[in-house]
């Protein structure tokens, strides 16, 4: 009979374990937490964006680091198999904004669920509260796993699915890494990724709280524009967070370690600096007798209003009758590019996901094994991968998992 073990009760652990069925072998699972998918049960806010429904382009577009090496374990198990996938276990799914893939009832209970019965039907055995100290690898063979408690656990194959050091609060402390590490399986430096932005300036967290719809966000760092994009955003009591900023913690933070960016809200992107000026005329024309910080209020926030105004140095109870033609050009100029300063990413605590991880030149990019050791694997944010937000790590988890469970399979058939 063969053993395989998966270390880890995640999104990839247990997809690998709901997809290896063979007569004649056993799966264990072994998860430190004390139930499965702790940190799946939080994603999307507890909705769990389980995938994209988006086109092959945009899937791989969406890989930020080692795109190209997920291009096999896509090809056999794609956005739309996963979808698939789940509508065939009986979970009914939905697609929402940005092509984004939700269970039907809006809660991530129900993705775990309909994985944990799959594990029941595969007679899956699953051991909570069982950590695993390091793996028992013998002349570049693995045979095992080593518990915390000391026992040690036979296997014929391993899948390390640890997921990476983000939200450590849900498990994720590196163990997969370290693992790695311990057999001299080169480990890719980490940071946290799909996080906030920490700034400079006192005036970003006097907005704290206030959410910008529809503004386009761009980042130099050294006169260089390394980021732009268009969508949300949110400032806090540390800087900026919301779906713009976790995408650029993921395209360009690790520019951070060279030095802090510029950056820049667009906060009428509709508009022309000229049409803009237009507009300011009008309002001014139609009335001059208000003072700026109420003809602000057609045009900005109100939370905002009082840091803006501070920026140009324009008291708010100014008449519009009284502002200069430079000044008016001066508020239309910052409606184009209100600016701050980026001078670092927040921490695992808040990463949505993990930078950096296991290299995949140790990894056959097929099956998901390790080149140096026969019999071990490793799947999901363990890896070196990484992509944007909507759907696209969890992608990566399922897509991964799939590819070691059937080359598992095919080895033991």
């Amino acid at each position: 009979m063969s053993e395989i073990v998966i270390i880890g009760g995640g999104a990839a652990g247990m997809m690998a374990a709901a997809r290896l069925s063979v007569p004649g072998s056993r799966v264990h699972i072994f998860e430190r937490n004390e139930k499965l998918g702790k940190k799946l049960f939080i994603t999307g806010k507890g909705r769990c964006n389980l995938t994209n429904a988006c086109d092959r382009q945009e899937l791989m577009d969406a890989m930020v680091t080692n795109g190209k090496f997920m291009f096999s374990s896509l090809s056999a198990f794609d956005n739309i198999a996963v979808i698939q996938y789940f509508e065939e276990l009986g979970l009914k799914l939905k697609t929402e904004r940005g092509m984004r893939v939700f269970p039907v009832s809006d809660h991530s209970s129900d993705v775990i669920r309909t994985l944990e019965n799959q594990l029941k039907k595969k007679n899956v055995c699953i051991h909570l509260n069982s950590r695993v100290k390091t793996l028992d690898i013998r002349d570049k063979k693995v045979c095992g796993v080593v518990l915390e408690n000391g026992c040690t656990v036979p296997a014929d194959y391993v899948i390390v699915a640890t997921g990476g050091m983000s939200y450590p609060v849900t498990g994720s402390s590196g163990d997969g890494l370290r693992f790695a590490k311990e057999q001299n399986i080169k480990v890719t430096d980490v940071m946290p990724s799909l996080v906030p932005m920490v700034t400079k300036e006192e005036y970003i967290p006097a907005m704290q709280g206030l959410s910008l719809k529809n503004v386009e966000l761009k980042l130099l760092q050294k006169g260089k524009t390394v980021y732009k994009e268009f969508g949300e955003m949110l400032f806090t009591h540390f800087g900026v967070s919301g779906p713009l900023v976790l995408t650029a913690s993921a395209r360009c933070g690790k520019r951070l370690s060279k030095g802090e960016m510029q950056a820049f809200i667009d906060l009428k992107p509709a508009l022309s600096l000229e049409q803009l000026d237009h507009r300011l005329i009008r309002e001014f024309q139609e009335n001059p007798k208000k003072q700026l910080a109420t003809i602000m209020g057609s045009l900005l926030p109100s939370k905002m209003i009082d840091p803006f105004l501070g920026i140009v140095a324009l008291d708010s109870r100014k008449m519009a009758c009284e502002t200069s033609k430079g000044e008016r050009a001066a508020i239309a100029g910052l409606l184009k590019a209100f600016p701050f300063t980026v001078t670092g990413l927040r921490g695992f605590e808040e990463a949505i996901i993990t930078k950096g991880g296991v290299s995949v030149r140790e990894i056959v990019p097929k099956t998901m094994a390790c080149k140096q050791v026969e019999g071990l694997y490793f799947v999901g944010e363990v890896l070196d991968l990484d992509a944007v937000t909507g759907g696209f790590n969890l992608q990566i988890a399922w897509s991964t998992a799939a590819a070691a469970a059937a080359d598992i399979q095919e080895k033991i058939q």
